[in-house]
């Protein structure tokens, strides 16, 4: 199987052309930040500033456990729309054998988000503390 070059580059000169504006746009955008960046240095440049709120507290603030496992909650289950969006654009292609694997997908999806609110997975905040009787 020989290949002309000359038809290959034909093919492919506009993803060649696109890389290299990115990476023109890329260097433009880092030096003209370094050449017209202020460098002004003082006690409130230095202070953390997020959304118009200045921090209160350490930095080195202690988050509970449950904080990271509904944040890999949200992941795990927000990826489902990934495969979900995947399956509704090719909804026509894959007919019925498609709507069935989607619905057992689901399916499974939900006996998961079930089984995490059964166990508490879900829960915000701490449970109630009943008073102990004297």
């Amino acid at each position: 199987m020989e290949q002309n070059t000359p038809a290959v580059i034909a093919e492919y000169w506009g993803i060649g052309l696109f890389i290299i504006a990115v990476l023109g746009l890329c260097a433009f955008m880092v030096g003209a930040s370094a050449l017209l960046g202020g460098r002004s240095r003082g006690r409130s440049k230095s202070l953390p500033f997020e959304s118009g709120v200045i921090g209160a507290g350490s930095a080195r603030q202690r988050f509970s456990v449950k904080f990271y496992l509904v944040a890999m909650l949200f992941v795990i289950f927000d990826i489902e729309a990934v495969y979900l969006f995947a399956w509704a654009v090719s909804i026509r292609e894959v007919g019925w054998i498609g709507f069935w694997g989607a619905a057992i997908f689901i399916f499974v999806l939900l006996a998961g988000l079930l089984y995490d609110s059964r166990v508490g997975a879900l829960d915000w905040a701490p449970g109630r503390r009943v008073p102990k009787e004297r």
